[in-house]
């Protein structure tokens, strides 16, 4: 069934932009569709795939435990897929339009103190070597900015405008949004290019680089990551997109408007944005109980 997915991965990768990442997704879950369509209802062609077929696939993907989430994906993967073929005209129809995606329970983004954030900067000590000095600049960057993993490790050293004090991003869908930064962040990285310059990785264009002088890989993020904040908080999760959690969570906390918000993480929507909201009514409840006569 590849003779069908492959012109949309196509255009996924050369007109939508799309990253790596969400383009193994969109093909992974069509692959995943298409083996069950072959397996229980034998070759059948795409003006054939009825809404009863789709509805046969969520349930089998239910009754194997798959969480709400990451059916609402596949759920979202095949729409885009049968959207492409209605355009292509090689559809006259979808069988998605009649396709109600499972409730999902919303789950606060998990993140870190404050107090644990200025612990890890003031107290714990990175080696005086090179991956130590791009461990604390990759955490650096990741909770000053909140960036997503494949911003940052893809990140050049041509997007820091120092003058600025500003880092240019590409994100989802090759959109672009300015982040600012601070004046220690600006001094942070300045050192980091001096020192790589002064060494046989002056010619590599990424800013992070490792100790052979190649772009960070993903896994050494996580590793990273999850090394140093295993020394200053408890929560279960420790990766990257903590850090971003971490980011929009401490602004909001902090009196950030929920627009400002959306706009330094790159979301598409209001929505995805407004989760942060919850972990700062708590502290609004707490500023309520300590400051009125009558709570």
């Amino acid at each position: 069934m590849n003779e069908p997915i492959q012109p949309f991965i196509d255009y996924l990768k050369f007109e939508k932009r799309y990253s790596e990442h969400t383009i193994r997704s969109y093909h992974d879950d069509l692959i995943q569709f298409f083996d069950f369509l072959t397996q229980k209802f034998g070759d059948t062609a795409l003006k054939e795939i009825s809404s009863s077929i789709v509805r046969s696939w969520l349930a089998d993907l239910k009754d194997k435990k798959i969480s709400s989430k990451s059916i609402n994906r596949k759920i979202s993967s095949l729409k885009s897929f049968f959207k492409y073929e209605l355009r292509t005209g090689v559809l006259e129809q979808t069988p998605m339009n009649t396709i109600i995606n499972p409730k999902t329970g919303k789950r606060l983004p998990v993140f870190v103190e404050e107090k644990d954030m200025h612990t890890l900067f003031s107290y714990v000590e990175f080696p005086d070597n090179w991956q130590g000095h791009t461990d604390k600049l990759l955490i650096g960057i990741f909770y000053n900015t909140g960036m997503r993993l494949s911003e940052l490790i893809n990140l050049r050293e041509s997007q820091v405008n120092f003058s600025n004090r500003s880092i240019k991003v590409l994100g989802k869908g090759n959109k672009e949004r300015v982040i600012p930064i601070s004046q220690q962040l600006v001094a942070q990285i300045t050192e980091y290019i001096n020192q790589k310059n002064d060494s046989e990785s002056g010619t590599e264009a990424f800013l992070l680089i490792n100790q052979k002088g190649k772009k960070l890989y993903p896994k050494y993020a996580y590793l990273a990551v999850k090394k140093y904040l295993g020394k200053i908080t408890t929560i279960d999760k420790k990766s990257p997109h903590i850090l971003r959690h971490t980011f929009a969570t401490h602004l909001t906390n902090g009196g950030a408007d929920l627009n400002s918000v959306k706009e330094l993480l790159g979301h598409s929507s209001l929505a995805a944005t407004q989760l942060y909201t919850h972990n700062s009514i708590g502290k609004l409840k707490d500023v309520y109980k300590k400051s009125h006569p009558k709570a």
